[in-house]
């Protein structure tokens, strides 16, 4: 693997919201696969993969989380009757931000209510369901 791809934070949820009788939205999110063994009790990662971002040097190492998660998941709360979409959510391990880069390279201070430190996400497109009826 190269060092330049940034690895997968050790949670992929898998979110959805269905349709109910009086039209409102309801969400609901699982954590369905985390790496470092981890594990998910009730729906939830027990802990959060942690960050390898150092500030001082802008750097971070590319050690924690997976290249991949496979999962195969089913909906426990499935409702034939009602529509409903899903999608999934990735989350990458933290890396340091733009500003974490220019504090080093221009030696400044950055206030403290600058964020430092990302976290990406990405998003597949939704699976919808619509009931037979």
């Amino acid at each position: 693997m190269s060092e330049n791809i940034v690895l997968v934070q050790a949670l992929a949820e898998l979110a959805y919201s269905i349709a109910i009788a009086d039209g409102e939205l309801e969400e609901k999110v699982y954590d369905v696969a985390v790496s470092d063994g981890r594990k998910i009790v009730n729906g939830k990662a027990t802990e959060v993969v942690g960050s390898t971002v150092d500030l001082s040097t802008a750097t971070y190492a590319n050690s924690i989380g997976d290249a991949q998660l496979l999962i195969g998941w089913t909906d426990p709360d499935f409702d034939p009757s009602l529509k409903s979409f899903y999608y999934a959510r990735v989350l990458e391990i933290p890396t340091p931000r733009w500003t974490a880069y220019d504090q080093v390279r221009y030696g400044i201070k950055m206030d403290p209510e600058v964020p430092m430190i990302l976290q990406e996400r990405a998003y597949t497109s939704p699976i919808w369901y619509t009931p037979q009826n």
